[in-house]
């Protein structure tokens, strides 16, 4: 059994003063880490940044608005197009502000690949190997 999903799909990254230019999200799931997707914003061979997601968070930003910390999920309709509309917040500047992107992707592309994610493991179906990991901390300790 699969218990991995890769998509790659074409977005479009918005910059504070910038026009919309378009770079590859690598979107992954893996089993193992049945909470997490993880998404590599990658330009010309080179990677931007790569952040982890809450999946469910995921989910509930292609119908609401979501998230009050460094990520912010909600859908935007632009006439034809249903996005998702991504806003990340990154490290302070010495102005007091924050670094700042906003990534707008294909809302059934990202559907299709929570899809996939849920036929490997449904919601509610998420283990987490807590015993092994607080083994592992009290054997370092």
């Amino acid at each position: 059994m699969n218990t991995f999903v890769h998509k790659t799909l074409v977005v479009q990254l918005h910059a504070p003063g910038t026009a919309r230019f378009p770079v590859l999200a690598h979107l992954g799931y893996d089993a193992d880490d049945p909470f997490a997707v993880t998404i590599v914003f990658a330009h010309d061979g080179h990677v931007l940044a790569q952040w982890r997601l809450d999946r469910e968070m995921l989910a509930e930003g292609l119908d609401r608005p979501v998230g009050v910390g460094d990520v912010r999920l909600r859908p935007a309709d632009t006439g034809m197009w249903h996005e998702l509309r991504l806003e990340f917040l990154g490290e302070p500047r010495p102005d007091g502000g924050r670094q700042r992107a906003v990534v707008h992707a294909w809302a059934p592309a990202v559907a299709m690949f929570l899809r996939e994610t849920r036929e490997i493991v449904p919601p509610g179906r998420e283990q987490a190997p807590v015993d092994e990991l607080l083994a592992d901390i009290l054997a370092t300790g």
